[in-house]
């Protein structure tokens, strides 16, 4: 068996504590093994589930440990291409949180670095990992709903912390940079296919961040409309209407948080299948499927082309809003 994978974590951010460090510890092939971080109340949350782990006091400590193979980084999103960057000429693997950069030209920065080191650097959009999303895009490849004619995504969540860093601009803050990702990628991935236009962007926009988003696009044969808002309650999900049925994602994105994952679909002579993941933690997979490719040179389902092809469509989205 190959040794595991060390990682180290650069920041010891909420979303790292509660979701990503726990799933690197549980992930095989993988070790949690270092933390870069001087916030003792911080730390504690860490070793509270991982008693040896190592503690680094800045990034460039942990970047210079010889032990640490990979770095998960969940910095700010101002932050992810310096330090993605960095992680990688110091011999690291890196995974690190949406999106991996601002810009897509930064992307191309990126593919660059991956391609010149042979090591893996990757965008940690995790829901194309998860089983039932592996099972949707089949079922659209098999033709289950006929072709593709319209795609509705919508996501929300309520933040109006101006602390926060998704409140404040100069941290690349903004729903569509923050949950936009999801839906837009979600399109992108499971149709194949990229934008042509963007038809209609309305941003509602508080402190020079994108609070609410109204967009709709063509991808060829396909309209999509998506509505992702930082204002709103908790709400999310992704349907696919075909030529011969409709399928629905009612969690696709926090599966086994928001709700359980499951896939509908409405067929005809009114026939409904329903389609049930439970007990899937889709972090773990990522992980898994990270390690797998940085070990093997197993493909990786969401590389950084992926990730550039939803930057651009967010550029495209921000140009359509500015008129």
């Amino acid at each position: 068996m190959d040794k595991p994978l060390n990682f180290g974590v650069l920041g010891a951010s909420h979303f790292a504590a509660s979701a990503m460090a726990p799933a690197i510890h549980a992930a095989q092939g993988a070790r949690l093994a270092a933390l870069a971080s001087q916030n003792p109340a911080n730390i504690a949350k860490f070793t509270g589930f991982c008693p040896d782990l190592r503690v680094h006091d800045s990034y460039e400590a942990l970047l210079a440990d010889p032990e640490i193979d990979a770095v998960y980084i969940p910095l700010p999103n101002h932050l992810h291409v310096e330090w993605a960057l960095k992680a990688n000429a110091a011999g690291k693997h890196v995974l690190c949180e949406k999106p991996i950069a601002l810009r897509a030209t930064e992307i191309d920065q990126l593919i660059a670095a991956r391609d010149t080191s042979g090591l893996q650097l990757a965008e940690a959009y995790m829901i194309v990992h998860h089983p039932q999303w592996q099972r949707a895009r089949a079922l659209l490849g098999e033709g289950m709903i006929g072709e593709i004619r319209h795609v509705d995504g919508v996501f929300s969540y309520f933040n109006a912390d101006a602390a926060n860093i998704r409140n404040r601009p100069e941290t690349g803050g903004g729903a569509l940079r923050d949950i936009g990702v999801y839906p837009f990628g979600a399109a992108r991935w499971m149709l194949g296919a990229e934008p042509e236009s963007i038809a209609h962007a309305m941003l509602h926009i508080e402190n020079g961040v994108d609070t609410t988003a109204h967009v709709s696009a063509e991808f060829g044969g396909a309209s999509f409309s998506a509505m992702v808002s930082m204002r709103m309650a908790n709400r999310q999900a992704m349907v696919f209407h075909g030529t011969k049925g409709v399928m629905s994602l009612q969690t696709p994105f926090n599966a086994g948080v928001f709700d359980l994952a499951q896939i509908e679909l409405s067929l005809p002579d009114n026939r409904r299948v329903v389609e049930r993941f439970p007990a899937v933690n889709q972090y773990v997979l990522q992980v898994q499927a990270f390690c797998d490719a940085a070990r093997n040179g197993t493909a990786y389902a969401w590389p950084l082309e992926q990730a550039r092809g939803t930057q651009a469509m967010l550029e495209m989205v921000f140009a359509a809003a500015a008129g």
